[in-house]
């Protein structure tokens, strides 16, 4: 996924001590010397398909227009930018770092919290309107937006027309589901076809994490306090989950490589997760004309759930005191921050789904697309993105769910939930004090 968990969000300076040992400036050692001149930025990503291409035509755009900007586009993996900037910002010694870097939704308010006065106000070249709200809230701060959103991470439920109609279901029935009415069809696709409807990871909390949102709720609350033990969209989320491992309908994963290969192989009948996953069921290309999406489904005894959430993304930051902070900032404000252009052809490139609220006009946002039966799948993704609930995502989401993931398994093990939640909330509130 485009989330990578990690033990925890490493932002204190006493966990970043810690992280030294999780690489060097290998890849970094050359980017300062740019300073040499005055018309060199550098950016920071991860993965080669997907943010590093989005980066490079960025670079050649702009480019166009700035023939003798000089721009490099590094590959690191996410844990080694989280270990390096946290080094290094924890110690105000900006020596390898970048002009721009990519930070996933879910860890920014860490940085922003501990270190806002490193980060460049990118008010001058953004506004938070010009995007989906849900993705401005976690870099807005004090009136200020210090990210420029990216992708996103907009969740719907992809699902096998075919097997859906054996069960003896339409397309009009996935539309605005509920997770109650997902289940009861669920158990007819198993019961007609022999076929699981999704597929459930122990370890991975990412639905429930989707119900949460969906809710406009979290772990923490919306001044970043732990909310465990009385936050009733949690316990909704729990319940719904519990009655999806009991069913009989969920088959069980425990990496990606399981997760792809049950849908590429025909083992699910649908996937419920963010639209980036989007490239990876095109790949079973025996199953074209088989698919569709619709909006992912809310809480029936929830009732602020909606038929919207979302489930990872990132955003571009400027750190502001590494030199051609100027330039660095004039290159977001000049490519994404704005430029519908460039949204259209990443739409093509790498299935982008922008949160620039203007790429929802987008010539290839209209296009049907041959693998969902034709379906304007980018046009619904826009649709249902503007309609995400905004959410503090806090400083320590991963740090908590790898504890939830236990009080999640004594759950459906049996414990009581009210019990068990009131337990874990004084844990999770001694380890992220910590």
């Amino acid at each position: 996924m485009r989330i990578k968990k990690l033990a925890s969000i490493l932002i204190a300076t006493t966990l970043t001590l810690g992280l030294v040992a999780c690489g060097g400036n290998e890849n970094s050692t050359e980017n300062n010397e740019e300073s040499s001149t005055n018309n060199k930025i550098t950016i920071w990503a991860w993965d080669e398909s997907f943010n590093i291409v989005a980066a490079n035509k960025a670079k050649e755009r702009y480019l166009k227009e700035k023939p003798d900007a000089e721009i490099e586009v590094v590959t690191m993996a996410q844990d080694d930018i989280v270990a390096k900037l946290n080094t290094s910002l924890s110690s105000g010694s900006y020596e390898g770092l970048p002009n721009i870097v990519l930070i996933e939704d879910y860890r920014i308010q860490g940085y922003l919290t501990a270190y806002q006065d490193e980060f460049a106000d990118l008010s001058s070249v953004a506004k938070a309107e010009d995007f989906a709200e849900y993705k401005t809230g976690v870099n807005y701060v004090d009136g200020k937006l210090y990210g420029i959103p990216f992708d996103s991470g907009v969740a719907a439920t992809f699902y096998r027309t075919d097997l859906i109609e054996q069960a003896g279901y339409t397309k009009e029935d996935m539309n605005n589901l509920t997770w109650e009415k997902y289940i009861e069809i669920g158990k007819a696709v198993k019961e007609k076809t022999g076929v699981s409807m999704l597929t459930l990871d122990p370890s991975d909390l990412g639905q429930i994490r989707m119900m949460l949102q969906s809710a406009g709720s979290w772990y923490t609350d919306t001044d970043g306090n732990v909310s465990i033990a009385n936050n009733q969209a949690l316990k909704d989320a729990i319940k719904i989950y519990k009655e999806l491992t009991e069913s009989g309908i969920a088959k069980q994963t425990a990496d990606w490589d399981q997760f792809v290969g049950a849908f590429n192989n025909g083992e699910v009948a649908s996937v419920v997760t963010g639209c980036w996953i989007t490239p990876s069921i095109k790949k079973a290309e025996d199953q074209s004309g088989k698919w569709a999406i619709a909006p992912f489904p809310k809480m029936a005894n929830n009732s602020v759930s909606k038929n919207a959430s979302s489930i990872g993304g990132a955003g571009w930051y400027v750190l502001k005191n590494v030199d051609n902070s100027e330039m660095a900032v004039d290159f977001l404000g000049k490519t994404f921050a704005s430029d519908a252009d460039l949204m259209n052809d990443l739409a093509d490139a790498i299935t982008l789904v922008s949160t620039l609220e203007k790429a929802a006009d987008v010539a290839n946002y209209s296009k049907g697309d041959e693998f969902f039966g034709e379906q304007e799948i980018f046009g619904d993704f826009a649709k249902w993105t503007s309609e995400v609930p905004s959410v503090n995502y806090g400083m320590h989401t991963y740090a908590i769910e790898d504890i939830m993931t236990e009080a999640v398994q004594a759950i459906i093990g049996g414990a009581d939930i009210d019990t068990t939640l009131n337990s874990f909330q004084e844990q999770i509130e001694a380890a992220v004090a910590q």
